[in-house]
């Protein structure tokens, strides 16, 4: 039942991004009078359809997002007031753009709503006073160490600590420290929480710990639910997309560094089945973990289509660019064939992602 809900949550949460993101196109198309065919929910074949004005509302049979046609994006119909071909370059840009605004915008609400409600953060002497649930939990953990050799995760709840007849419940983390250094080379049972489940973990601190480790290799934190009164959550909602922003920034920065020095990325690489993973992990935790999830998601959408790859927004948008220098469009045979090559290098891409996915899972 777990699985089945967390699949629909999955479907729901990518219809959202990917139709928020059209809606974008669609309503900057409209506003420049560029004629709009069709407005899809979902990918062919179609469900059912109704024409309403110029455009066809659609309900199609593959619900994973949705599309927009819009009318003059193959250069059809130049000339035509109506074709986009036909606009100024930048309303062409403008409407090539929306729909990577509009996943940010996206962002900011989920953001706003979830900071109203309560988001997981750090608990701290500031925001104590507005923090409940709070538990001791795991957010980072060292490669090679025994935590990861163990099967700790990051988001891990601590429950208790247990060595023989001796157990102490944890509320604090210089509890689990303190345990840990008296038991070094010995054998410990950590209870922890993990989604909904409740599972007792063996471990064995080592007595030789690298420098700036600890001993099981495991950071933690006091971890709770904070909110934000109502008029404050617009704030800290736009500033935590602005953080996000910035911090997913400077991670593609490095990934793309570490692709051309190493040619590695250098951190692990989700798509569908990985993210469909931490769906179902997210909707374990609860309402405040995946809405931050969910607009996580959304600005990693809008970071990825305004990236200056063929296929991709980023891509056409560079076109445009070099239009507006040029002061001519770019050869149609030329575009269409960096279009075509960024296709294919995206459907390899996720199929590279996809069978890691498949491994990390077997």
């Amino acid at each position: 039942m777990a699985v089945v809900l967390s699949v629909v949550v999955f479907l729901i949460i990518l219809a959202l991004l990917v139709l928020v993101h059209e809606f974008g196109h669609f309503k900057a198309a409209r506003k420049f009078g560029i004629r709009v065919d069709e407005f899809g929910f979902g990918f062919p074949p179609k469900i059912w359809g109704k024409k309403k004005g110029e455009t066809e509302y659609s309900v199609n049979w593959i619900p994973l997002g949705g599309f927009v046609k819009i009318f003059g994006e193959s250069r059809e119909g130049a000339g035509d007031p109506a074709s986009f071909v036909s606009k100024p370059v930048w309303q062409r840009m403008i409407v090539i753009l929306a729909g990577v605004v509009m996943n940010w915008v996206l962002a900011v609400a989920l953001l706003t709503v979830g900071f109203w409600y309560g988001l997981p953060q750090l608990v701290t002497d500031d925001n104590i006073s507005r923090a409940r649930d709070i538990t001791v939990a795991i957010t980072e953990i060292a490669p090679k160490s025994p935590a990861e050799e163990a099967g700790f995760k990051v988001g891990d709840t601590l429950k208790s600590v247990e060595f023989k007849e001796e157990k102490v419940e944890i509320s604090e983390p210089w509890q689990v420290q303190e345990f840990i250094a008296a038991h070094k080379g010995e054998k410990i049972s950590i209870e922890l929480k993990r989604g909904g489940k409740t599972l007792n973990v063996d471990v064995t601190p080592r007595v030789d710990v690298p420098k700036g480790e600890g001993a099981v290799g495991i950071a933690m934190g006091k971890i709770g639910i904070v909110s934000s009164v109502w008029y404050k959550a617009p704030i800290d909602g736009f500033e935590s997309a602005w953080r996000t922003t910035g911090a997913m920034l400077s991670g593609f920065y490095d990934i793309l560094k570490n692709l051309i020095v190493t040619g590695k990325a250098g951190v692990e690489v989700a798509g569908p089945i990985g993210i469909g993973q931490m769906t179902y992990q997210f909707t374990q935790l609860g309402f405040s973990y995946l809405i931050q999830f969910a607009a996580i998601l959304s600005i990693n959408l809008a970071i990825l289509n305004a990236l200056p790859i063929p296929a991709l927004d980023g891509g056409r948008f560079l076109f445009l660019v070099i239009e507006a220098i040029k002061r001519s469009p770019v050869s149609e045979r030329v575009e269409m064939a960096f279009q075509t090559a960024g296709i294919v290098l995206l459907i390899m891409l996720m199929v590279l992602v996809t069978i890691k996915d498949i491994i990390r899972l077997l």
